[in-house]
């Protein structure tokens, strides 16, 4: 939706016909307060909608098909096949420009008993509403939620709201996988510090089920009685279609695109979760499922098909979430993500308070940084802490983007007062250890 209404900007009604066919009952929608919605802490689903089916056609005339699934991509014919599930029946849709943003699905295991009933992935709002209904209407007992990453997390925040006892089963060292191991330990740390089990380095081997419903969730060490269990495994991107029609699959596995975010087949587009983009430290391509990025791709995709020039000149995978009092963040690379990118790099990790020591409502906070050894070059960072944290992130990823050392993150003039930092703010003293373990 915001290819189209950037492309509806710069072409008038008379000039540029649009029309969007979704599978799913919204469109506009914010995807990242599914977790809220479903904890409870949002309680309209509503207010997670920027812009109605309605608003699109009658203040933008850009034409919505809920409910309707695009099946077939003929690219010589410049048609689209598209099933619509209220009238039961299928057409085909003629175009001149495509745009290609099908997202990502949730990764599903091939495991015994994984398509029994009460096992649930989280990618769109309707699963959110879905999830949200049934916890109401069936108030379970337990939940288990396989894989620790950022949505994974989230739902278990979401469970532990609504008065669930959750576990976490992840067969890596840790939750969080994106963060080096001494980081992570403090989220599973912190994850045990609010009543939930975590269970790390144990591989879901399949689910027990009675008469068709999940009972239990089995792993290579335990058995663990659940109620419900949420698939937190991660995202892949959703190519098939794309695929399908010999669009171009890049080597991350996403959608081939330029900066423009043309695909390599003439006319066609893509953008979000389906394509893949540049890492800007890693000099790679990479799939970084976010949907900061996605907007910004699907607008400039909307600006070139209006007749407008955009770029979108890449990614430093910047991420932050909190799971109850505690906000985790991360941008850049890891450690095992510069070593696998060719870096000798030191790192540097100190401790600190968001405030002031004296001041009240102070609170701890761990920063991380990752640099290049001896130019000092930025590579990537890393902070949990509690309120107060996990927003200076966003301090290092402007760094990162600049391609700033360390020795220039040490000099940045960054605002002081006791009720925000001490006169050091944390990321200027992890600066200055970076500097030292450089040496």
């Amino acid at each position: 939706m915001s290819a189209a209404s950037q492309a509806r900007r710069r072409r008038g009604r008379g000039d540029l016909e649009i029309a969007a066919f979704e599978r799913g009952h919204h469109v506009s929608y914010s995807a990242c307060g599914i977790p809220f919605l479903v904890g409870g802490m949002v309680d309209d689903v509503d207010v997670l909608v920027a812009r109605m089916p309605q608003v699109f056609r009658d203040d933008h005339a850009i034409d919505v098909h809920l409910s309707h699934e695009v099946s077939a991509i003929d690219l010589d014919r410049r048609q689209l096949t598209v099933w619509d599930a209220a009238a039961g029946a299928e057409r085909r849709e003629g175009f001149d420009q495509l745009v290609v943003a099908t997202g990502a699905v949730p990764v599903r295991p091939p495991l015994p008993g994984a398509d029994g009933r009460g096992i649930h992935g989280v990618q769109v709002l309707d699963d959110g509403v879905r999830l949200r209904d049934l916890l109401l209407a069936e108030r379970p007992a337990r939940a288990v939620v396989v894989g620790g990453g950022y949505i994974g997390l989230e739902m278990a925040e979401a469970f532990v709201l609504r008065g669930v006892e959750v576990s976490v089963v992840e067969r890596g060292p840790h939750p969080m996988g994106t963060l080096d191991p001494d980081m992570g330990a403090l989220v599973a740390d912190a994850l045990r510090g609010l009543g939930i089990a975590v269970f790390e380095r144990e591989a879901v081997t399949g689910f027990e089920t009675s008469d068709g419903r999940v009972t239990a969730v089995v792993t290579d060490a335990r058995t663990l009685p659940t109620d419900m269990v949420i698939l937190g495994l991660g995202v892949r991107p959703n190519v098939a279609l794309a695929a399908g029609a010999g669009i171009a699959v890049g080597p991350s596995g996403g959608i081939a695109v330029d900066q423009c975010m043309r695909t390599r087949s003439d006319g066609v587009w893509a953008a979000g979760d389906c394509v893949e983009s540049f890492h800007r430290v890693s000099r790679q391509p990479v799939v970084i499922a976010l949907g900061t990025h996605a907007n910004k791709q699907g607008r400039v995709a909307g600006i070139n098909i209006g007749g407008g020039y955009a770029t979108f000149p890449g990614v430093v995978g910047t991420a932050a979430t909190k799971v109850c009092d505690y906000e985790v963040a991360r941008t850049g690379l890891n450690e095992a993500q510069a070593t696998a990118a060719g870096f000798r790099h030191v790192s540097a990790v100190v401790d600190s308070t968001t405030r002031a020591g004296y001041y009240p409502g102070s609170n701890p906070i761990k920063v991380k940084l990752i640099a290049e050894r001896r130019s000092g070059r930025l590579l990537g960072g890393q902070i949990i802490g509690r309120e107060g944290a996990g927003k200076r992130i966003d301090v290092i990823a402007t760094a990162l983007w600049n391609e700033m050392t360390v020795f220039d993150m040490l000099n940045l003039d960054l605002s002081y007062a006791p009720p925000f930092s001490g006169v050091w703010d944390p990321l200027l003293v992890a600066a200055r250890a970076a500097i030292r373990a450089g040496r």
